[in-house]
């Protein structure tokens, strides 16, 4: 518990305003709950003591806005050695690794996950920029053209997508897409190498916006031929845990995006919910606007991105550092080190999708 009392009256200070040196607190206990030695991010709440390709991707970035390299190359490897039979550049990587039932420590599905990936190859090209490592740069692009092959389909009446994974998203003629899966800047920054991601801003935008009649997204949704979406599926939509996300990508768009005040105006009622209840809902019906109970605090972080000019954000800046996860919430702890590193200013995205990080300057933090 002394970890994360210190840390706690850390980011407490941080939501007053004082300043500190150029460091990142939460990264560094986040290295010391979640990663191993060699570079696996664990997951500890899964008895399997699982590492999930997106919890690698996650910390590679984490890792580069902190400008960690000894860090981004162990998870690199141990991504590579594990995940993607020894090389990102000819496999993508396996989604869920841990604890087999035959006593063993493998690949336990060895399906992708293509936000995962996507974040992978755009973090090794930003990798490659800000550090100057052709390596890396190329060692994305080898990557992001294997997701072009094997992960983005062209849907009818919809453009190129990026399916969820390799296998299992496509069924007689409907297609199964996540919103959470295509963070806009990322996109941006990965126009600039054609087809098929020069073209897929425009579906992706049509996914944001048109599966969210309410101003609430879904966790997953259905596209049918010559039907479009189908948001009156059965069991009804929900948007949660997926879902979040959804909401702090958006947020973190650059202000001179031209899609982000479109985009906030949108999802104008999830903010709303959140200022009425003093935290963001679970789970939402996407469709009548019913909310469960609150989430969790890694869900206040989420949304800081999207409430800078919103009374709420001071009350869910107070709500993080009161609540900070501790070492067994991962996956609020990853939306806590996007939404609030973002909102403290540790790192940006330009129009064009590329990072700014804080290297070098004082640190700016909530205030």
């Amino acid at each position: 518990m002394f970890w994360r009392n210190t840390l706690a009256a850390g980011l407490i200070l941080a939501a007053a305003g004082v300043h500190a040196a150029c460091d990142w607190p939460a990264w560094r206990q986040f290295k010391q709950a979640y990663i191993s030695d060699r570079g696996r991010v664990i997951d500890p709440s899964d008895r399997r003591q699982i590492t999930t390709s997106e919890g690698q991707s996650y910390a590679l970035f984490f890792a580069l806005a902190a400008n960690d390299r000894k860090t981004f190359s162990q998870l690199l490897a141990w991504t590579q050695n594990n995940l993607a039979e020894g090389s990102l550049s000819d496999t993508l990587p396996a989604w869920l690794w841990g604890h087999a039932d035959n006593g063993r420590w493998e690949v336990l599905d060895a399906n992708s996950a293509s936000d995962a990936d996507l974040w992978m190859a755009w973090t090794l090209l930003e990798a490659g920029r800000l550090w100057r490592r052709p390596d890396y740069d190329a060692l994305g692009r080898r990557l992001l053209a294997l997701i072009a092959r094997d992960e983005v389909v062209n849907i009818p009446g919809l453009g190129n997508m990026l399916l969820p994974g390799k296998t299992g998203f496509v069924k007689d003629k409907r297609w199964r897409l996540n919103p959470s899966y295509l963070p806009l800047p990322l996109l941006a920054r990965l126009a600039r190498y054609g087809t098929p991601w020069k073209e897929m801003r425009a579906p992706a935008l049509r996914l944001l916006l048109e599966t969210a009649p309410e101003g609430f997204s879904p966790d997953w949704v259905h596209w049918q031929k010559g039907k479009g979406w189908q948001l009156q599926d059965k069991p009804a939509l929900v948007g949660g845990y997926d879902a979040i996300r959804v909401y702090m990508w958006a947020g973190m768009l650059s202000d001179k995006d031209p899609d982000k005040a479109r985009l906030l105006h949108r999802f104008q009622p999830m903010a709303d919910a959140t200022a009425q209840r003093g935290a963001p809902p679970e789970k939402i019906d996407i469709i009548s606007g019913k909310l469960t109970q609150n989430g969790p605090v890694g869900f206040s972080a989420a949304v800081l991105p999207m409430l800078q000019d919103n009374e709420a954000l001071y009350v869910q800046r107070r709500r993080v550092a009161e609540m900070f996860p501790g070492k067994d919430a991962y996956y609020s702890y990853v939306l806590t080190l996007f939404g609030q590193g973002w909102d403290q200013q540790r790192f940006r995205f330009t129009s064009q999708g590329e990072l700014v990080p804080d290297w070098g300057q004082q640190c700016a933090v909530s205030h």
